[in-house]
């Protein structure tokens, strides 16, 4: 069984400890396996490429690497400051995100 994590794919999430601290991005993958999200702009690492279809000059690539969930929180929807998030229940009786700061509901 995997593990839940508070962060999905699509989520807008702010750096909080590493290199990278204090950037904000989109999330674009979330590994649950390895408890590791690639976050938009975040943790660029150098590729070195040779010359092939994709990449006809080839030569040093940007590229996101993937940062452990345990150095990103959830962007509140309100302030737009790191959030810790919570679960209850809405009024529809399903279980949603919300922003332990504001209240707000974490889309």
């Amino acid at each position: 069984m995997q593990k839940k994590l508070k962060i999905k794919k699509g989520d807008q999430v702010a750096v909080i400890a590493g290199e990278s601290k204090g950037m904000k991005g989109r999330v674009l993958i979330v590994d649950r396996d390895k408890d590791r999200a690639i976050v938009e702009g975040v943790n660029l690492v150098s590729k070195h490429a040779k010359p092939n279809s994709k990449t006809p000059k080839g030569g040093i690539l940007k590229k996101e690497a993937p940062v452990h969930v345990s150095n990103l929180m959830v962007v509140d929807p309100a302030s737009g400051k790191p959030t810790r998030v919570g679960r209850r229940l809405n009024d529809k009786n399903k279980l949603v995100r919300y922003s332990k700061k504001s209240g707000e509901e974490i889309k």
